[in-house]
């Protein structure tokens, strides 16, 4: 039995590079789909000092089975799946590799909204059947139109850059960015409902934006606005989404994340042509993965070995 202290991965791998870095630890995986279950049997056999979150969850069930347990670092940016609450009543921090995979969930930000715009999947699935629509299809020209984006972090100031570089607007809300670059206009919510042509979410979830984007704020946008989510599912109303891209004042939802994930099947949105899917990998690209592993291993050792880090 190894005499180094322990570390849990919510996940089935790390990067060799964040391995590297954790020399000094017994790496232990959790597997590619843990359950609480799991990860408290995990705990109370290894009692870890840190844990590097990939998938699942971690709640205070979990801390509590690791009464070791120092530091909780997410591979990524979003820590909506880890308690905070109880991390911070059992003195445990919390850790983001903030920015790790910024470029990766831009593009694919980008590529959805592009998908949305261009018609992209329907047209594919029609070439594929045999139609030509040539003489019948209209796609949407994004160049002078408003893109308004709802957090303007490191994601979402990459994807305002992309937009501007094609001649949109640029509009966004952000109660906590500073500085931001002229080709942004900060606007309230209401604002961006009101005169965005498409919107692309970049915010973390918390208890006060949940489910956001409803009915009610889909109605205030203009009719045939587009959507894009590559932030959390939990910030859109899924039933109100559908009835909106079907009733046609959403003209095309770019999906990246799901109020529960993996997305269950069936599922409303299945077979929704305006409707494009992608199964939470907005971040996952050989280098994000190596950045998000980089990233959260080193910010275990700023709190474990902070004089080594």
């Amino acid at each position: 039995m190894s005499t180094r202290p322990s570390l849990v991965v919510t996940g089935a791998d790390l990067a060799p590079q964040a391995l590297a870095l954790l020399a000094d630890y017994e790496v232990v995986y959790a597997g590619k789909t843990p359950s609480t279950e799991s990860l408290v049997a995990l705990c109370r056999r290894h009692d870890p000092v840190a844990m590097i979150v990939r998938y699942g969850s971690v709640g205070a069930e979990v801390m509590d089975a690791a009464p070791s347990l120092r530091v909780i670092s997410k591979h990524g940016s979003g820590t909506d799946t880890i308690d905070k609450a109880a991390a911070t009543a059992r003195g445990i921090e919390v850790r983001a590799a903030v920015g790790a995979n910024a470029a990766a969930v831009a593009e694919q930000a980008l590529a959805l909204l592009l998908a949305c715009a261009k018609s992209v999947t329907i047209l594919d699935a029609r070439m594929h059947a045999g139609h030509w629509d040539k003489a019948t299809h209209k796609s949407i020209e994004l160049h002078g139109r408003t893109i308004g984006l709802v957090g303007l972090g490191a994601i979402g100031q990459r994807v305002a850059r992309m937009c501007d570089a094609m001649g949109m607007r640029v509009i966004g809300h952000d109660p906590y960015a500073s500085q931001l670059p002229a080709s942004i206009r900060q606007v309230d919510l209401d604002t961006l409902w009101r005169e965005s042509d498409a919107i692309s979410l970049h915010c973390p979830l918390t208890s006060e934006n949940r489910g956001f984007v409803n009915a009610k704020t889909l109605a205030a946008c203009k009719p045939g606005v587009l959507l894009v989510n590559t932030a959390r599912g939990g910030l859109i109303d899924e039933p109100a989404l559908l009835e909106a891209v079907r009733s046609g004042q959403v003209a095309a939802a770019g999906l990246d994340s799901f109020a529960v994930e993996p997305m269950q099947v069936p599922h409303p949105f299945q077979g929704e042509p305006r409707i494009v899917l992608s199964p939470h990998i907005g971040g996952v690209t050989s280098d994000a993965y190596v950045n998000m592993g980089v990233g959260a291993a080193r910010n275990v050792l700023q709190v474990l070995q902070p004089h080594a880090a």
